[in-house]
């Protein structure tokens, strides 16, 4: 059939579609176009045969074209759909022409629903379907924005209503009766202005229609949306009437803050798509800034200006308004912080602070900011009335984890290029302490190594002819957690430089220090009681201290591991070791289970023997954080190695541990025996001849005793073996090591 337009203009107030009487049945209610859209429609003679007459709402909703050839049929819901009638829809109403401008102070929605009801009785609506109708003298466009069907099998039942969506795949569609709800609701831009009725819901929806949190692509979160969503939005679902009865203002402002990638700027982002509100702004902080005086504060009176002017003309009735400002800290740190003589970034602040919550109140604005340092926004900002929600965005757990790879490998399984034995819950208890941005870069680099196999290198690289057959498999992923480390995660780098040559068990005190060390795990992981855990490794220098120390850090696999020493800090001022040491510990509480390995407090506390001289910044800071116990919910054990147990008793560090651990030299034969035969630098008979040597020597000369750091004999033992006589070597330079210590 060839579409054509209505014959007169009042045929579009109708809300249906016309056709020839030679083409249907004088009993045809509803139309079939090309076995999607569904309208109900009219036989009248005014309707040429071949030809439907459309209104323009038609033919957008459909996506026709005047003169367009289409397929119709007959269409009876009764017998085509398990559910035909509606039994709630949404409409969202607004003026159908600009300009116009509402003599009555509200509309009514129960007398509108009344209205709507009357004049399209029986007749059949899609969702996103728009019709326009006259009220009280004023064409209103009215548009389907949700709709729920009757479940016809529970009221033969005798259950009570219920409601159901349409079957799966099929228009969301239905019949509209005298019983269905009608809820209406202004459009995000319209200025039409509603009172609530007996048969509508909250007039001002908050969220757009058919929204669903699954569509926003952001995993791990859910418990920070929920919170959200709660303080800042729920009190807006609400009718103005109510907020108003009860005396309260809306929440005003939200700031998100958190380690870097874990989302807060998405989060923002999605908050602003999922919201019935004009679009957001969305401001970065430095692009406030202006060299010009006075130019940074007219940038901050003009982000408000479409709300004040909105809220003036509308009052409550005033769509929502959303600022994002990303790096918040860059325009908002502390008053009085900056030296520069020119009062710019404190004039910001208090310009912020007046348009949020000074004499001329907004109610209808909502400020989200991001930040990863909170501590450095200016206190007056987090008060209730301002920015009063402070939200941190954590790094995900296990099961965020895994939302975040479904969300990232969606398009993969959809196009099945995934292969069988990937499996993404192995992937997310490999991940540890990774945040979404640094699992979006791990997926981007396990795609590397699948579109490598198909690449054949030559004169120049091309791309194989079996391109199309590319599959992600474990070993891509695998392959990329070599490439991506987090940088919330383990330094394992450093911690394997600091256990080389591995751990020699030459006697039972070592097997007791690391036994003890697993105790000190298990604490951590299982008590209640004891968030914090410090342990003191003291002993002489070279007795693997530090490499004991990384041993057992290692052997935690807590998610964040750490290393503090003094190699990293070489040439460091006080005040950069303090922020290098706090921002360690700092990293350390944003994970559930840490670790921080502190090596050398003498050498970080500049602490020399003559003179004496040290650090009392440093120290300070190491006695405060040794001290302070983990946020709620958080672990954090601390391995720190010393060589000057007697210095640290002097300036009171050492009753900032726990628990200390000796950590001795090898002092017996029997213990240099075993680590000779563990290190098979040489024959057994040239092992028992450097041995007796070497007694005979401590006998003959009774100052002497066996007393030697594991570090130094490895020194003495790797020494010997690039000389031609070995045994000699290791014995005389033995000798000398016992005789002249």
């Amino acid at each position: 059939m060839r579409v054509r337009k209505h014959a007169v203009d009042a045929d579009s107030r109708t809300g249906l579609v016309y056709v020839s009487p030679v083409d249907f049945p004088p009993n045809c209610a509803h139309v079939l176009i090309d076995e999607t859209f569904a309208f109900s429609c009219r036989v009248d003679q005014k309707a040429q045969p071949g030809e439907i007459l459309t209104g323009m709402f038609h033919r957008t909703f459909a996506r026709l074209s005047v003169e367009q050839d289409v397929r119709v049929r007959p269409y009876d819901p009764l017998r085509e759909s398990p559910n035909p009638y509606l039994g709630s829809v949404e409409i969202q109403v607004g003026f159908a022409r600009r300009g116009v401008t509402q003599l009555s102070e509200y509309y009514d929605v129960g007398e509108m629903s009344t209205l709507f009801t009357r004049l399209f009785n029986g007749q059949i609506f899609s969702v996103g379907q728009a019709t326009y109708f006259d009220f009280q003298g004023v064409d209103i466009l009215a548009t389907v924005v949700r709709a729920e069907l009757v479940d016809l099998q529970s009221l033969r039942g005798g259950s009570a209503n219920k409601m159901l969506p349409s079957a799966p795949g099929a228009p969301l569609r239905g019949i509209l009766i005298d019983q269905t709800v009608i809820n209406f609701t202004k459009t995000a831009d319209s200025t039409i202005r509603l009172k609530g009725g007996a048969r509508s819901a909250a007039p001002n929806a908050i969220f757009k229609p058919n929204f669903n949190f699954a569509d926003l692509g952001i995993g791990g979160l859910d418990d920070e949306f929920s919170s959200i969503f709660r303080r800042a939005f729920v009190s807006r679902i609400f009718p103005p009437a109510i907020v108003q009865q009860i005396g309260i203002q809306h929440v005003k402002g939200i700031v998100l803050y958190g380690p870097p990638g874990t989302g807060k700027t998405l989060m923002a982002r999605q908050i602003g798509k999922m919201l019935n509100a004009r679009e957001p702004l969305i401001v970065n902080g430095p692009e406030i800034l202006n060299k010009f005086v006075g130019q940074s504060e007219e940038n901050i009176r003009k982000l408000f200006a479409p709300a004040e002017a909105e809220y003036k003309a509308k009052g409550e009735e005033s769509s929502l308004h959303i600022i994002i400002f990303d790096e918040l800290d860059a325009i908002c740190k502390q008053r009085g912080s900056k030296n520069d003589g020119t009062g710019v970034g404190d004039s910001i602040v208090n310009q912020l602070l007046s348009k949020m919550d000074g004499v001329d109140q907004l109610n209808n604005i909502l400020i989200i900011g991001m930040t990863n340092r909170l501590d450095m926004i200016d206190e007056a900002l987090l008060r209730p009335g301002r920015l009063e929600i402070q939200m941190e965005i954590h790094l995900p757990d296990e099961k965020g984890r895994l939302q975040i790879l479904n969300v990232h490998t969606a398009k993969m399984r959809k196009g099945n290029l995934l292969d069988a034995d990937v499996d993404l819950a192995e992937l997310a208890s490999l991940t540890k302490n990774f945040s979404g941005a640094e699992i979006a870069g791990l997926i981007k680099s396990a795609s590397s190594f699948a579109f490598n196999r198909h690449i054949k290198i030559g004169d120049q690289a091309q791309v194989t002819q079996d391109y199309d057959k590319i599959k992600f498999c474990r070993d891509d992923f695998l392959h990329a957690l070599e490439e991506v480390r987090p940088a919330f995660g383990v330094s394992e780098t450093e911690l394997q430089q600091c256990v080389m040559n591995g751990i020699l068990k030459f006697g039972p005190n070592i097997e007791r220090i690391l036994s003890d060390g697993q105790l000190v795990i298990d604490q951590v992981k299982n008590s209640q009681r004891t968030p914090l855990v410090s342990v003191l490794l003291h002993g002489p220098v070279g007795a693997g201290k530090t490499a004991l120390a990384a041993t057992i850090a290692m052997s935690s696999e807590f998610p964040f591991i750490k290393l503090i020493s003094p190699e990293s800090m070489v040439g460091f001022t006080e005040a950069a070791k303090m922020s290098h040491i706090s921002k360690v510990f700092n990293d350390a509480y944003k994970s559930p289970l840490s670790c921080v390995v502190v090596d050398s407090i003498e050498r970080l506390l500049d602490w020399a023997s003559i003179g004496p001289r040290f650090s009392n910044s440093v120290l300070q800071t190491l006695l405060v954080l040794f001290k302070k116990p983990p946020p709620k919910g958080h672990k954090l054990l601390i391995l720190a190695t010393t060589s000057q147990r007697t210095i640290l008793e002097q300036l009171e560090l050492i009753d900032s541990f726990n628990s200390a651990i000796y950590v001795p030299t090898i002092s017996t034969f029997q213990a240099l025996d075993s680590i000779l035969v563990e290190l098979r630098t040489f024959s057994d008979g040239e092992r028992v001849h450097a041995l007796r040597t070497l007694e005979a020597a401590v006998r003959s000369n009774p100052p002497a005793k066996l007393s030697i750091p594991i570090k130094k004999l490895l020194y003495y033992v790797e020494m010997a073996a690039q000389d031609v006589d070995k045994v000699d070597k290791f014995v005389q330079t033995m000798t000398e090591e016992l005789t002249f210590k």
